[in-house]
């Protein structure tokens, strides 16, 4: 912001010539930033890339994030975006993905992955709840996911898989569909 801004003091309750804006009209944010060892304030509509708005009785401030990565936040330790070259996970910034994580599609932003088991054995070969009578038939397999329940958003690779299979030709007796 340049000295000519601070000349003006557009929004403020009380200005100083030395330090701006000391005090904002109730719906602006007080926004202080330091040059050297001078500080010097502006009341604005919304808080700048690296701040967030904390309203309060007396004065409604703009409080700079924790984090130097991070380009807006919710609070000052809780970040929404980060700035270029870094990664979001649970409000944090990184310089890569944590360990069961990967970043998402287009996005600069960490998702949980999940590591399923080993698969199971395939299932009888049906065609319509029976496992003989049809030429060909369907075949299950599924894994699970050890661990804990999954969180929603995972990223999981496929937990079941279905292939064709050849059925018996003759249901010995008149087999009939298994109930489900």
């Amino acid at each position: 912001v340049s000295a000519g801004l601070l000349e003006n003091c557009t929004g403020c309750v009380l200005c100083s010539e030395d330090n701006g804006c000391i005090t904002c009209h109730h719906r602006l944010f007080l926004l202080i930033w330091r040059d050297g060892i001078r500080q010097y304030g502006v009341c604005v509509h919304t808080c700048p890339p690296g701040y967030f708005g904390v309203r309060g009785l007396e004065v409604n401030r703009c409080t700079k994030c924790r984090s130097p990565s991070c380009e807006s936040c919710f609070s000052r330790d809780f970040c929404m975006k980060c700035k270029d070259k870094f990664y979001l996970h649970k409000g944090q910034c990184f310089r890569q993905c944590p360990p069961s994580t990967m970043a998402q599609p287009g996005t600069r932003e960490c998702q949980e992955t999940c590591e399923p088991g080993p698969w199971g054995e395939w299932s009888a070969c049906t065609h319509e709840g029976r496992t003989c009578g049809c030429k060909w038939g369907v075949e299950t397999r599924v894994r699970e996911v050890p661990g804990a329940t999954r969180d929603e958003g995972t990223t999981c690779p496929a937990l079941l898989e279905t292939r064709r299979c050849r059925m018996r030709k003759h249901c010995p007796g008149g087999e009939r569909p298994h109930p489900g």
